[in-house]
């Protein structure tokens, strides 16, 4: 399972996918676990983080899963319409 950051906003969105693309390639089995709970600050590249782990994961033959987004992920999400795109 990977973990999200605390903080994953513009700032930090580079570095964020850097590592997640290294821990993705490291993960076994058939679906990638992403776990956002530790997530409290973030902004709209948070979604976009997440839309290119799913991507990968996808590219490798994995189902792509997202544990606890806190609930305003999910708006933000629903607002640009790619709510259905992280949560299955």
């Amino acid at each position: 399972m990977l973990l999200l950051p605390e903080s994953l906003t513009a700032r930090e969105a580079r570095d964020t996918l850097r590592l997640l693309r290294v821990a993705l390639e490291r993960e076994g089995g058939e679906r990638l676990l992403v776990d956002a709970m530790p997530l409290q600050r973030f902004d709209s590249s948070a979604l976009a983080v997440l839309l290119e782990c799913r991507r990968l994961a996808q590219a490798w033959g994995k189902r792509f899963e997202l544990r606890h987004p806190p609930t305003a992920l999910l708006r933000l999400a629903r607002l640009y319409g790619v709510e259905q795109l992280i949560t299955g």
